[in-house]
């Protein structure tokens, strides 16, 4: 592709040079980002669906099974902020590219994995790529085009992730119930692929972002309200990964539901992530303090709920919806208190608070694992993410109470 001159920018060869102006190919560079947003979403999330084909296969626990999940959370933990210092001042272009075809390579290694040790590795490599991909495909999204529509350009990049809850994951979980496990991870590279594609021939080379200074950003993640706002990213959204990691056998083994039931039931709960994810915007631009508030309050509320309702279907099936419409809720409030109190480090915060909400993660599957393991029951992940979310919103009160932005 040739170069691609953005706002009338000229002899541009810095990557971080100039004033950003917007950008008469936003639509199809948001249209890019979006479809890798779509991979990267289901290769973390359809594990959530596959866990019991999976644990079959490979002849391991539920619990143990679990560990592909916490793998991949720990690490995009690990590479968003090691990755994004390393390359925050390479051309954007490039470090996509190189983020896709790491990616790309995970999960042509997870496809072809015969042991659970090998699928261990594709996942952790996979991961890599997903806290800075989505860090800097947030600032593009948001400097490409005119200021009053830098929400709608973040939300459509993220369209993707939310569109992979609601088609990928139950489609990879009707792929591996007829085709084996693998077969969704086959399906995934294609479509990264297709993602890798459309970055090297319709990404711009020459793209005019903010000046970033790394010193300074790193200073501003020192700070320690910053630090318990990562804490609250991680908790409060771990809470909902506690329950969502195990949902497959909770609903196999305790509601009664069949596998195929499972997958269909997983796109009405995408389908819940798709509404909260848009009501929780709203909401957060009228309050966000009121809204990262309420949305903790009622997922540690609904989850508590789920231990009761799986025993029956139809109240099972409504708190699933209501869990996904509450879960993803949260998202916005918790994306937004970290960048208003970090302003001075947009692209290292973004990508830090990515991987506090992958710690969350892995921790979360880790406890309610731990939960089934003890001998808890396979509702005990729930009860344990109310925990964990409630003990969120108290550190959020703490926080907006002891350092006022």
């Amino acid at each position: 592709m040739s170069e691609i001159d953005i706002g009338g920018i000229e002899n541009f060869h810095a990557p971080f040079q100039g004033k950003p102006q917007p950008c008469k190919e936003a639509p199809l560079i948001l249209f890019v980002l979006a479809i890798c947003a779509f991979a990267i979403g289901t290769t973390e999330f359809v594990i959530a669906g596959l866990l019991n084909v999976m644990a079959t296969d490979l002849n391991v626990s539920i619990p143990t099974a679990g560990w592909v999940m916490t793998s991949y959370a720990l690490g995009v933990t690990a590479g968003a902020p090691i990755i994004t210092a390393f390359t925050i001042h390479m051309r954007r272009k490039y470090v996509l590219t190189s983020l896709l075809a790491l990616f790309v390579l995970g999960n042509v290694i997870s496809a072809l994995a015969g042991t659970f040790s090998l699928l261990i590795v594709g996942r952790v490599l996979a991961a890599l790529c997903h806290g800075s991909f989505f860090g800097i495909s947030a600032v593009i999204a948001s400097h490409i085009v005119e200021p009053s529509k830098r929400s709608m350009a973040v939300a459509l990049m993220f369209s993707g992730l939310t569109l992979a809850n609601v088609l990928g994951v139950p489609l990879g979980t009707l792929m591996g119930e007829h085709w084996g496990w693998h077969a969704p991870f086959y399906a995934i590279s294609a479509i990264g692929i297709i993602g890798l594609i459309g970055i090297v021939f319709f990404i711009p080379y020459q793209l005019a972002l903010p000046p970033t200074h790394l010193s300074k950003e790193f200073s501003a993640l020192m700070r320690p309200d910053i630090g318990l706002a990562f804490l609250v990213t991680a908790l409060g959204f771990g809470g909902l990964f506690a329950s969502f990691s195990y949902i497959a056998p909770l609903l196999i083994n305790v509601t009664q539901f069949t596998q195929s039931e499972v997958a269909y039931l997983l796109i009405l709960f995408g389908v819940g992530l798709m509404i909260g994810n848009f009501l929780g915007g709203k909401a957060t631009d009228k309050s966000l303090k009121g809204t990262l508030y309420a949305s903790l309050f009622f997922l540690a509320l609904t989850l508590f709920i789920l231990v009761w309702t799986a025993e029956a279907k139809w109240p099972a099936v409504i708190t699933l919806f209501i869990l996904g419409i509450i879960g993803f809720g949260t998202v916005p409030p918790l994306q937004m208190q970290v960048v208003h109190r970090a302003k001075t480090a947009p692209t290292l915060s973004s990508s830090t608070n990515v991987a506090a909400f992958n710690l969350g993660i892995s921790l979360s599957v880790y406890l309610g694992g731990l939960g089934i393991s003890l001998g808890w029951g396979y509702t005990s992940p729930s009860w344990i993410g109310s925990i964990l979310t409630f003990t969120a919103l108290l550190i959020a009160i703490f926080l907006n109470n002891k350092y006022k932005e």
